[in-house]
C-alpha cells in the first residue's frame, strides 16, 4: 500500500522558511517523478515544483528564485525548502506522486506566512 505523509508545515513570519518533507512508503521515489502542490482557501490546487526521475527540477513562477524541491533517495523522501515566504504562499502544501495509471497524495500540511 502506497502512503505519502508531508510534515514541515507550520506558522512563520514573512521573509522566513520553512522546509517541508514528504516521506513515502510502498513506493520508490527515486524511480518517479514528485510533485508538491498547494490549496489555498478559495482557490484551485496548483503545482508548485516537480522532480523527475532523472533528478531535472522544474517550478511555478511564482515560487522561482524562492523554493527548491529535492529528494534524498536513502531515505525515500522528497523535501522543498521555502525561503523568502509570502503572506500569498499560505496554503495547504500537499505531495503527489504517480505510478503507472494511479495516483497517490498525501494528507497535506498548513503552511501559514503571517505577522
Amino acid at each position: 500500500q502506497v502512503q505519502l505523509v508531508e510534515s514541515g508545515g507550520g506558522l512563520v513570519q514573512p521573509g522566513g522558511s520553512l522546509r517541508l518533507s514528504c516521506a513515502a512508503s510502498g513506493i520508490m521515489f527515486m524511480n518517479n517523478r514528485v510533485d508538491w502542490y498547494r490549496q489555498a482557501p478559495g482557490k484551485q490546487r496548483e503545482l508548485v515544483a516537480s522532480i523527475m526521475s532523472g533528478e531535472t527540477t522544474s517550478s511555478a513562477d511564482s515560487v522561482k528564485g524562492r523554493f527548491t524541491i529535492s529528494r534524498d533517495n536513502a531515505k525515500n523522501t522528497v523535501y522543498l525548502q521555502m525561503n523568502s515566504l509570502k503572506p500569498e504562499d499560505t496554503a495547504v502544501y500537499y505531495c503527489h506522486t504517480k505510478f503507472f495509471i494511479s495516483h497517490y497524495w498525501g494528507p497535506g500540511t498548513q503552511v501559514t506566512v503571517s505577522s
